[in-house]
């Protein structure tokens, strides 16, 4: 039986871990693929408190990592199937055992968002990407096309910059929504143009991508961009993210698919808590991911106190 049980290794996972193992709860932390979540395919880490220039999220979430484990946070690489959290000792089933514990805490995070467009599906892995940092180095060379114009799109663009021939931002508006210091390095760089009120209609190829077909979205007018012979191309989303909820779906209350908790990261479960990506904010970023963590663990110790 363990005092608490964290579903992700994202920051605010990873924070809840350190503050309950410090606190002495036995605690399990569950993560499916790498500790860090989104966190750790970022290339820069700007606007966190204390991180250097030569910080990326991969080494940032190593040193979250290793703090947590110096605190006796045991951890387990597993993926979460289904959950009981009604009553006073949750049940997390995972692929590999089942798992008791008097508190959960959910980490899950969000997942990119697919955007439905025609051989996205098709050509992801052959072509077509949601992480710069893990394939950009595929399309080195080449040219590269990024859909979104937010914070990551644009901050992923001008990494990509470093390997692509050419980047090539496609956004829907005639303005980017990401921050001004983003937007004027975006448009100072040589290397990037941003293709205004243009979406992708379709993607294309054999095998391998080969071409985009785009849409000017006001005039209707529809364009073919091809993969030069020889060199490589590379298509990167950025149009947002969706919580992985799925889990919790009929469980717990949810808006717009975001978990509903309170001030203390208490969702409507008693002894259930989320925090981070998955639960239903304003902002989200590796700050208040890391701020939602510690709070949850402090409400977990005060509700096995109470218990």
């Amino acid at each position: 039986m363990y005092d608490v049980i964290i579903l992700g290794g994202g920051p605010g996972g990873l924070t809840a871990g350190i503050y309950s193992g410090r606190a002495n709860l036995k605690t399990l932390l569950i993560e499916p693929n790498i500790l860090g979540g989104q966190m750790a395919s970022t290339t820069g880490v700007e606007n966190y408190p204390g991180a250097s220039q030569e910080d990326t999220g991969m080494s940032l979430a190593e040193k979250m990592a290793d703090q947590a484990r110096n605190f006796n946070v045991e951890v387990k690489y597993e993926t979460a199937e289904s959950l009981d959290l009604e009553g006073p000792v949750k049940k997390v089933k995972t692929d590999q055992a089942e798992y008791e514990s008097k508190t959960v805490i959910l980490a899950m995070g969000a997942q990119s968002r697919r955007l439905g467009v025609p051989g996205e599906e098709e050509f992801t892995g052959r072509g077509v990407s949601y992480c710069a940092t893990c394939d950009g180095a595929f399309y080195q060379g080449g040219d590269i096309y990024v859909i979104g114009g937010g914070n990551s799109a644009v901050e992923e663009g001008l990494f990509l910059t470093h390997l692509a021939k050419k980047v090539y931002i496609v956004h829907r508006r005639d303005a980017l929504r990401a921050d001004k210091y983003l937007q004027d390095r975006a448009l100072n760089n040589e290397k990037v143009e941003i293709l205004w009120n243009t979406v992708p209609e379709e993607i294309k190829g054999d095998k391998t991508l080969e071409s985009m077909v785009l849409r000017d979205t006001q005039t209707g007018e529809l364009r073919e961009v091809k993969k030069a012979e020889g060199q490589p191309m590379g298509i990167f989303f950025y149009v947002g993210q969706d919580p992985r909820t799925d889990l919790v779906e009929g469980l717990l209350d949810l808006n717009r698919g975001y978990i509903v908790t309170d001030e203390d990261m208490a969702t409507s479960q008693p002894g259930v808590f989320a925090v981070g990506d998955i639960r239903d904010k304003k902002l989200r970023q590796i700050a208040t991911a890391v701020g939602d963590g510690a709070i949850a663990a402090n409400a977990a110790l005060s509700y096995i106190d109470h218990l």
